[in-house]
């Protein structure tokens, strides 16, 4: 019985090492997240010292990307995982618009790290109808850059309400694209007099605006436009809470939202995958939430559920081992 045992480990051990040689030939991956100064960035840089500070043979280091290109970044191999946004993360691995070719080697370490509210910001004074303001002509408007789902979305409701950037631009107006500090600088410096951004709440830019020198206001979006975004591209919908920011908002509103993914490539060795699950999986809670407030939302029981890509076997392993999801 002794020497059964043995020679099952052994071949255990033989087994694995493939793997153990697959994640020591790539000890450094890189997590390519949002812009700087952007919720995702924070969260990323957060989560990777998590990680490392458990297993210290996983280095990752994490660079500035954006919702709507960093599929196709992990595609392509130039990054080894990421964030991606529920909603666009199911049309790149099915290839569909606005991707132009399916992207199979996705595979996510699942959902709900960080629920992302979209808003439309605007000054003080103006009108606080959604479509009367995205409809103005000489409409100066400020979105981030275009590999962004932020500027994604505001396309899809500018086209819905039947405006785009160049029939702003047309009519006097300036649609601006730059990083989260730019578009927070330009709002407060004038230039631009509405910033539509998508960020996980609390949102740094909206408190560092609800700080500045410039009133502001945050708009509701319609029911007509919430219902479009949702039956056709399969974003969700949230109430903001007066409490969330003080000074912008004076009642609840409800706004347009989409959810965070934790994207990996198939070709990750599942030990890293699991490894790096794990570390999620047990410090859900406190821990994740003293990262970014909004992974407090992280549930083990729910995560592993998204469908929008494979779950990778690494992840999947350890949402079993915890209890999470059915063996």
């Amino acid at each position: 019985m002794t020497f059964d045992l043995a020679r099952r480990g052994l071949l255990a051990t033989a087994m694995a090492a493939p793997f153990i040689r697959a994640a020591a030939a790539q000890s450094t991956f890189e997590w390519v997240a949002g812009s700087l100064g952007g919720g995702w960035y924070t969260m990323a840089a957060g989560l990777a010292s998590l990680v490392r500070e458990e297993n210290p043979q996983i280095q990752i280091r994490v660079v500035p990307g954006g919702g709507l290109a960093n599929p196709t970044r992990i595609q392509n191999g130039q990054s080894q995982m990421g964030w991606g946004i529920d909603a666009f993360t199911a049309a790149a691995f099915k290839g569909e618009e606005p991707y132009t070719f399916a992207h199979p080697k996705l595979r996510s370490l699942g959902t709900g790290y960080s629920p992302t509210d979209h808003y439309l910001l605007g000054r003080a004074d103006g009108p606080s109808d959604m479509r009367e303001i995205l409809t103005t002509r000489a409409l100066k408007l400020a979105t981030p850059q275009r590999s962004s789902t932020d500027e994604m979305s505001a396309q899809r409701i500018l086209r819905f309400v039947g405006t785009s950037p160049e029939l702003i631009r047309a009519s006097g107006g300036r649609y601006l694209n730059g990083s989260y500090n730019d578009i927070a600088s330009a709002f407060n410096d004038g230039q631009v007099d509405y910033v539509y951004i998508a960020l996980a709440r609390p949102a740094a830019l909206l408190t560092e605006i609800a700080q500045g020198r410039r009133a502001a206001k945050l708009i509701a979006f319609p029911d007509d436009i919430r219902t479009h975004m949702k039956a056709t591209f399969a974003y969700s919908e949230a109430s903001v809470p007066p409490a969330a920011y003080p000074t912008l908002l004076s009642a609840p509103i409800m706004v347009t939202a989409m959810d965070s993914v934790v994207l990996v490539a198939d070709t990750t060795p599942e030990p890293v995958a699991y490894a790096i699950a794990r570390t999620f999986i047990r410090n859900k809670g406190q821990r994740l939430s003293t990262i970014h407030a909004s992974m407090e939302a992280y549930d083990p029981l729910t995560s592993w559920q998204y469908t929008g890509c494979p779950l990778h076997p690494g992840a999947a392993r350890a949402y079993r081992e915890a209890g999470a999801m059915p063996a």
